[in-house]
């Protein structure tokens, strides 16, 4: 609920403060003092787009502060908690706008986007301005206001999420049917290009080894001829070891020796190890020798087959391995087109059926709730002095799969017996238009979860008794919501719980001014006594307008 409203150089008004409450609030005054000027700063603060021209001349800025109890609105409470914006049950709204043109929106004293402070303010305040019924014109209000009578919100958004996650596999699958050729080649070229890897199969650290066998095999002649020849060196007869022993006979025929006879001995004695350890190691090798001899026609013949890959794959050989990882890689993250198209096209089936399933459920409770709706606006077109009238809802099935459903939604209306439904576009009274405009706004009020209800000289091109009637739907609204209302006319001003008065003061020097000010019973009285046109001075006019306020 809207508890307080304050105003700073906003047009006409220097500084405001206003005090708000529950039940329905009208808003009187003559005409040009400025009665929507509240209304207008109010939308201000709601994230409405503005310009410097709003400023109140002479001034650098406006400022408007909206403060809200929200003690019960627990989805409002939920979204500034999800935001970090919260403040227990106290909610302000703050708006400056600056000369220069630029604004600047505050939530709990924290800066919000005008995303943000439209967002939010739309689940406090719903304002129906004397131009709604334009927006009636056009059917696509209808189905939401229909939806929000039924109490179909939910369901309408299960119904849009399952058409938009049906309309993008559908996407999905035309696409890939228009380009299946391309797919298709694409996974063939990986399928044969993996294959050819595969078969080939090529290990980590396989390619070094090779060619350090090529290379050591193509030089095995030399190297068996260098090694036949040391081994000769080291053997017995008058070679490396035949040496070595006889050295080590003289050293160790002297009975004594010096320390330095004995460290040689040892070394020597060492070595002729070592030369028995290293011919031994030779004669292995050139043994094995005559196991290779075919190795390395094999070795050549895999690195040829290597090289051969590298080439059509246009890559060094080394980058073989990793190139094989990437295809695989790729090959298993795709199918063909036509195993895609396959996929998608149950994928869209199944998507499909869900949305229908939804879409007809909707249709069923839309064809429940228009004739609800229906039922409940003509009643009010009945107190609203159109009685002959009557007012339907056309459930329009649409050609294909849509986000709104299975229908279009339009209101029709037959503004004299025996004549045909047409659409609201067509009817050609503008006073008719208002009063089918109100009933239709005063009965989805009703269901709307919004705490804050405004209407905006809504009664505009209604008088007399109808003028009364408005005013009894009006006050009744004021009875579960808090409703405010801008009226030009007595018989609703004299139904408000709450009466505020705007008037135009000023002088040369300060410019003119609005104000707004919350009238008492006899204010109130005068007031309605001078919007009937009578003298309130005369005791009948006092009299009559004190009548109509205990009507």
């Amino acid at each position: 609920m809207l508890t307080h409203l304050h105003i700073t150089d906003f047009t006409l008004v220097d500084e405001l403060d206003l005090e708000l409450d529950k039940g329905l609030t009208t808003i009187t005054g003559e005409t040009g003092a400025g009665k929507s000027i509240t209304l207008d700063a109010l939308g201000l603060a709601l994230g409405d787009r503005t310009d410097a021209d709003k400023i109140r001349n002479g001034c650098d800025k406006a400022d408007i502060h909206a403060s809200f109890d929200i003690s019960h609105l627990s989805y409002a409470k939920k979204w500034l908690a999800e935001h970090e914006l919260a403040d227990g049950d106290d909610c302000i709204l703050r708006r400056v706008v600056t000369a220069e043109g630029r604004s600047r929106a505050y939530i709990n004293g924290q800066t919000a986007t005008l995303n943000q402070i439209r967002t939010l303010g739309e689940m406090l305040i719903n304002i129906h301005s004397q131009h709604e019924h334009q927006t009636l014109l056009n059917t696509r209000s209808h189905q939401r206001l229909l939806d929000a009578f039924g109490g179909l919100k939910p369901l309408a958004k299960q119904v849009k999420d399952a058409y938009n996650k049906w309309h993008c596999i559908h996407y999905q699958l035309e696409t890939i049917r228009n380009q299946n050729d391309d797919l298709n080649a694409r996974f063939q070229l990986l399928s044969y290009q993996v294959e050819e890897l595969e078969q080939l199969g090529l290990e980590p650290g396989e390619l070094d080894q090779l060619e350090l066998q090529q290379k050591t095999l193509a030089n095995a002649e030399t190297i068996n001829t260098h090694c036949g020849h040391v081994v000769s060196l080291c053997g017995d007869d008058e070679g490396l070891q035949d040496r070595l022993n006889q050295a080590l006979h003289l050293l160790s025929s002297l009975q004594t020796k010096p320390e330095a006879l004995v460290e040689a001995e040892s070394m020597l004695n060492n070595a002729f190890i070592h030369v028995q350890e290293a011919q031994a190691e030779l004669e292995r090798y050139l043994d094995g020798q005559d196991q290779d001899e075919n190795r390395l026609v094999e070795v050549e013949q895999r690195l040829n087959a290597i090289y051969e890959i590298a080439r059509k794959h246009r890559m060094a050989p080394e980058d073989l391995v990793e190139t094989h990882q990437k295809l695989v890689a790729e090959l298993r993250s795709m199918q063909s087109g036509d195993e895609q198209i396959e996929k998608l096209e149950q994928q869209s089936e199944d998507a499909l059926y869900l949305y229908q399933q939804l879409a007809s459920e909707l249709s069923d409770q839309r064809q429940f709730a228009s004739a609800r709706l229906a039922k409940a606006v003509n009643e009010k077109l009945t107190q609203l002095a159109m009685g002959q009238s009557n007012f339907s809802i056309a459930l329009n099935a649409e050609a294909k799969p849509a986000a709104n459903g299975n229908e279009i939604v339009e209101f029709l209306i037959s503004t004299n017996h025996g004549q045909p439904a047409k659409p609201l576009a067509k009817v050609a009274s503008g006073g008719e238009l208002s009063r089918i405009s109100l009933a239709i706004q005063v009965v989805t009020a009703q269901t709307s979860t919004t705490p804050t209800l405004v209407f905006d000289e809504v009664d505009v091109g209604i008088g007399g008794t109808t003028g009364d009637e408005v005013g009894k739907l009006l006050r009744e609204l004021g009875e579960n919501a808090q409703v405010l209302c801008v009226t030009h006319l007595a018989q609703v001003a004299s139904k408000g719980h709450q009466h505020l008065l705007v008037s135009k003061t000023g002088n040369k020097k300060t410019g003119a001014l609005s104000a707004l000010k919350t009238l008492t019973q006899q204010e109130r009285i005068a007031e309605i006594a001078r919007m009937m046109g009578g003298n309130v001075e005369s005791k009948n006019s006092l009299a009559h307008a004190k009548e109509m306020m205990t009507a």
